[in-house]
């Protein structure tokens, strides 16, 4: 059945009795002619169509994407740098189907190889960068599948990198649209999917250029990213990422029967979601939205945000009139503190209906403070700072 469907995803709670009218009254069917598709609001997680969005199929260069996240995460824990040199094993040169032509022995930079996969599919540049990071594609693929075991992606096995045709190589449409909104927290990744064209060995001898094997990159508005897929056994695949008018939109098509098509089905997916919704953003994810006293840290309190951006998807046209914010801090916080820890909660309420609820996380790690550091904030407390 193709319905509508504006529901519940990861730690957002976004259903309303409105909303659930909505669903009820606007059935609209998209994607015809695939296998199966979803359409998902990125900040809240909302679905707003899908059709078969949990059945197991082969991804294709899909694949990519989970291949694309952990070497974003690499970056952002300062495992690797952009300008790192990776040497070109001839396993990887050796890979068929989409790539950029490596030599065994060649080097490349992250920031080359990472366009490489981005723009132009590479399987060459897929397999290289995964052993940069794990020693063996094998050693790699065992990380993307603990990944998406993070992820709670139940319909998801990855048998190598790249998407070329495996034996249980598979994942569904709602999969890879959880895969694609974890991978767009780290905005710097479509300054490379956004590409619709660029250079490899510029001004040597053997130039390469890049085209981006996703069109609507050129022909849709505020579409960047993110990855293609073509297999005889998946047919053509798209995960796509539009970003207008405040509101970033993911859609996933797998199994339509034709480039042309699979294009036209995003686009009326995304037309839908951009003329008929409209996001309400009450915080920012990088926004201080208040402090928590820290017991016998280095630092007194530690400051806290939310842990994605705090908004709710609209009907274009709602007025968010009685919106009400809450929060609830965690008692009794005791240094040690990591980053990222949990340390209270901020939820959205209307009508008495929770319409969000999401953790609120430190901002920065807080060690615990010694022994003299503790009997001087005595000192100052009980006596002042006498000079």
């Amino acid at each position: 059945m193709k319905k509508i469907l504006i529901g519940l995803v990861t730690t957002l709670v976004f259903l309303t009795p409105m909303n659930q009218a909505n669903a009820e009254e606007d059935q609209h069917e998209f994607a015809e002619e695939a296998t199966s598709a979803i359409l998902m609001e990125r900040d809240t997680g909302t679905i707003l169509f899908e059709k078969n969005s949990q059945e197991k199929l082969p991804p294709a260069s899909m694949t990519k994407i989970m291949t694309m996240l952990l070497i974003m995460e690499a970056l952002d824990n300062e495992e690797i740098t952009w300008e790192d040199t990776v040497r070109v094993s001839e396993k990887a040169a050796s890979m068929g189907g989409s790539q950029i032509f490596l030599e065994p022995g060649e080097e490349m930079t992250v920031k080359e190889l990472m366009k490489g996969i981005a723009i132009a599919s590479g399987n060459d540049a897929t397999v290289a960068m995964a052993e940069f990071l794990a020693g063996s594609e094998e050693e790699f693929v065992k990380e993307m599948n603990q990944k998406a075991k993070e992820l709670g992606l139940e319909n998801t096995t990855f048998q190598n990198t790249n998407g070329l045709p495996a034996a249980n190589h598979e994942t569904s449409a709602y999969d890879m649209a959880v895969m694609a909104k974890e991978l767009l927290k780290h905005e710097e990744i479509t300054e490379y999917t956004s590409l619709y064209e660029d250079y490899l060995r510029e001004n040597t001898d053997n130039p390469f250029w890049l085209v981006n094997t996703n069109k609507l990159v050129k022909f849709y508005p505020g579409a960047d990213g993110l990855k293609t897929g073509f297999t005889r056994e998946a047919m053509y695949c798209l995960t796509a990422s539009a970003n207008k008018d405040g509101m970033r939109m993911i859609a996933v098509v797998m199994g339509a029967p034709s480039p042309k098509e699979r294009n036209r089905q995003i686009t009326e997916m995304f037309d839908y979601a951009y003329s008929q919704f409209a996001l309400h953003t009450q915080h920012e994810a990088t926004d201080i939205l208040g402090e928590v006293k820290v017991d016998k840290g280095a630092e007194s309190s530690v400051s806290v945000s939310a842990k994605e951006p705090v908004s709710i998807l609209m009907k274009k046209g709602e007025k968010t009139d009685g919106l009400l914010e809450k929060t609830v801090w965690k008692e009794d916080v005791r240094a040690p503190i990591q980053k990222g820890d949990e340390l209270g909660t901020i939820s959205l309420e209307r009508d008495g209906e929770t319409l969000l609820s999401m953790p609120l996380i430190a901002t920065d790690d807080v060690e615990e403070a010694s022994f003299w550091r503790l009997m001087k904030r005595t000192s100052e407390v009980l006596f002042g700072n006498a000079s």
